[in-house]
């Protein structure tokens, strides 16, 4: 019995000595004093926008802030063009708050200081980003690339209210509209009724800002820029198609050209492409003017080169180039062993083709072969580039500025390149469900890329369903074991995928949306980007579809 009671005291005492320690251990904690720090940055609720020639800037409220200093810039605060101090996290930037109008259609930066009440805790500098004001409301017209020339723009507005009179240009940097750098262009009362006029008297490669009338009242402005020098027609290499429709004209040119000539072709007329074999470099190119169809280059047949030529390029600018039959013609078909510089086509919209560049039967080689600034589509088996033969080499590829759409393959080759770039393009149904995206298919040793594949600033979609099957998974490559892929700032939609062979750098679904979800209408070539939430939307795809600041 008094080992028993020995016992019960001996765990009393333990049970007792416990609580009070726990009863300690919360008196000192209650006692701890921390260090104050300072606040956190100022975060956005939501991202900023305008309202007319108003911003508004929705920061999350911090608890411990007393205030808000908010600075305004147009030039990523070189200087600095307003300092707001606000005591609550919700402000609009407008001449309420600022003592001023601020300028429509124009970009500005804004950041962001959180207070506390003693500053030396106040939050670092947050930067909130940018944005731009919404256009001053107006009758006129956002211009396309086809309303200017290298000295000329046509305005066109919608016929609204009262007459429009007058056209006036001022230089870019004249944001108030102060000073025109010409004498005023009248409007006729024709024009006024087809809400269509011309100023002409620019200078190439400058940006101007054109602003419509009616008598003294300032009716809308927009910004134009003009474009490089056209073509000097008077030069001994130019063969000046610019004003004949005759649709063989070009095959005549070709035939009758001497080496590195230039051969300028009308907008908005169809002209045949020769099929024939060249030993001279050759550029086709359209002349500047209005209107939005492009001169049409149609291909019954394709080009070659002759055998054992050299040739320095071959170069398609500001065309529609269209087949005539997408089961077997294309742009380039080298069944010679010759030599080709560069093979390029900028500014274009090719379409209906088997193939657009095709090496076969003989060893040719291919330096360069670029595309910039064009749209693909509808491309059969051959693909955007494909090298068919092991003894060819076509050594580098680069895709620059552009759109893919609906291709069965896209680039092949049986024989190794030296580099591949892909840059700022939006991909969508490239190749047919269970083909190759990446295509090295000439065995060991002729099967790499040996500079490597840098992909950057693009988006790629899911394959092309051409058959329906519902199946929209992507094989991602034959061969390039030893390639090194240098993927960065790319995305893919949500609905791609891997059949096989995949290409580990490149991420998979990382735009978080499908492709009908992301673009527009890829049916029918509009990428746009409709997902508002989507983290590209400024930086990445061909920029003609990219959200603008």
């Amino acid at each position: 019995m008094k080992n028993k009671c020995n016992i019960f005291n001996f765990r009393t005492l333990l049970f007792l000595s416990l609580i009070v320690s726990m009863f300690n251990a919360c008196d000192n904690k209650d006692s701890q004093t921390f260090d104050k720090t300072r606040l956190f940055r100022p975060v956005l609720n939501e991202e900023l926008y305008a309202e007319g020639n108003t911003i508004i800037v929705n920061m999350g409220s911090l608890k411990e802030a007393v205030g808000y200093t908010l600075e305004v810039s147009r030039d990523t605060f070189a200087t600095i063009e307003y300092t707001i101090l606000s005591d609550v996290s919700y402000v609009e930037i407008n001449a309420n708050t600022v003592g001023e109008e601020l300028f429509w259609n124009t970009l500005y930066q804004v950041r962001a200081t959180a207070h506390a009440s003693e500053p030396e805790f106040d939050s670092k500098v947050a930067d909130l980003g940018n944005v731009r004001t919404e256009r001053f409301p107006t009758i006129l017209n956002v211009p396309s690339v086809s309303d200017v020339t290298d000295v000329g723009a046509r305005v066109t507005w919608t016929v609204l209210g009262a007459p429009v009179t007058g056209i006036k240009v001022f230089a870019a940097s004249d944001l108030k509209l102060t000073t025109p750098l010409f004498d005023e262009t009248p409007v006729t009362a024709e024009q006024q009724e087809a809400g269509e006029s011309f100023v002409f008297g620019l200078s190439p490669e400058t940006e101007y800002q054109i602003a419509i009338y009616s008598g003294s009242d300032l009716r809308g402005w927009v910004n134009y820029t003009t474009l490089t020098p056209d073509i000097d027609t008077s030069l001994p290499n130019v063969i000046d198609l610019s004003d004949s429709e005759d649709r063989t004209a070009v095959e005549t040119a070709v035939a009758s050209a001497n080496d590195g000539d230039i051969i300028l072709v009308k907008r908005g007329v169809e002209y045949d492409a020769p099929g024939v074999s060249l030993n001279k470099s050759l550029t086709i190119r359209a002349a500047y003017g209005f209107g939005e169809q492009k001169a049409r280059l149609l291909f019954p047949g394709n080009f070659d080169l002759d055998d054992g030529s050299n040739v320095d390029h071959l170069r398609f600018i500001d065309l529609e180039l269209r087949g005539t039959d997408w089961g077997g013609k294309y742009v380039i078909n080298i069944s010679k062993a010759a030599t080709l510089n560069e093979f390029s086509i900028d500014n274009c919209y090719v379409t209906n083709f088997r193939g657009i560049f095709r090496q076969k039967d003989n060893p040719s080689v291919v330096n360069n072969y670029i595309i910039n600034n064009s749209v693909v589509d509808s491309i059969n088996g051959y693909g955007v580039a494909t090298c068919d033969k092991d003894t060819a080499i076509l050594k580098n590829i680069m895709l620059t500025n552009s759109t893919f759409n609906r291709t069965i393959y896209f680039l092949a080759s049986r024989n190794n390149s030296e580099s591949v770039l892909i840059e700022n393009c939006t991909m969508a149904n490239i190749n047919e469900s269970g083909r190759q995206m990446l295509r090295w298919r000439g065995g060991d040793g002729k099967n790499n890329i040996t500079n490597g594949v840098v992909i950057k600033n693009s988006i790629i979609g899911h394959c092309w369903d051409k058959s329906e099957s519902g199946v929209v998974s992507i094989r991602g490559r034959e061969g390039l074991d030893n390639t090194l892929f240098d993927i960065s700032n790319t995305y893919t939609v949500s609905d791609f995928s891997w059949t096989s062979n995949p290409i580990e750098a490149l991420p998979v679904g990382n735009a978080n949306s499908s492709q009908d979800d992301l673009w527009e209408d890829p049916e029918n070539n509009n990428f746009n980007i409709k997902d508002s939430g989507f983290p590209g939307k400024y930086d990445t795809g061909d920029p003609r579809w990219r959200v603008q600041l």
